[in-house]
């Protein structure tokens, strides 16, 4: 019996971690994370490709610049307030808060910074401007049931979100 490779239709089992240009670990999974390969998952589509005839053990590295990732970072989105104009359950950094624009847009802001008696919230990805890598490594591959290609997901784990 042949060992199975990362294949459409193969349900792949990863544990990952995404390091940001400094080098530092902005998330990690050493739980197995599933997804159906080739079947429009929420991996960024360089790291899947990374992935393509992969086996069980082997491990991929696919850097991407800021362009490729999150997408560079807009100052547009980034805004300071006096501390007291803001309320008391916002006052901590990673606090978030939604706020809806006039047409009904709206966006997630997390609070980024406090200091001098003014508070940023910020609704750029944390990685948005960053060159960033993915480390991951195939923990399993089996065979997708009809239902799992047809649903995207695979039935027996959280989907991947490497996006």
């Amino acid at each position: 019996m042949s060992e199975q490779k990362v294949a459409k239709h193969k349900v792949i089992y990863l544990t990952y971690s995404i390091i940001d240009d400094a080098g530092n670990v902005f998330e990690q999974s050493d739980v197995p994370v599933g997804y159906i390969h080739g079947v429009g998952s929420d991996l960024f589509e360089q790291v899947e490709n990374a992935l393509d005839g992969k086996a069980v053990g082997e491990r991929v590295e696919v850097s991407l610049s800021a362009e490729e990732g999150f997408g560079p970072h807009r100052p547009e989105l980034t805004f300071t307030d006096d501390i007291d104009n803001v309320p008391p359950e916002f006052r901590y950094i990673g606090a978030e808060v939604e706020f809806e624009n006039e047409r009904g847009e709206s966006m997630q802001f997390r609070v980024t910074r406090i200091e001098d008696g003014k508070l940023t919230i910020d609704a750029n990805h944390p990685l948005a401007g960053k060159t960033i890598t993915f480390v991951v490594d195939v923990a399993d591959i089996r065979d997708a049931t009809p239902d799992e290609i047809a649903n995207g997901v695979p039935a027996d784990s959280a989907s991947c979100y490497l996006q």
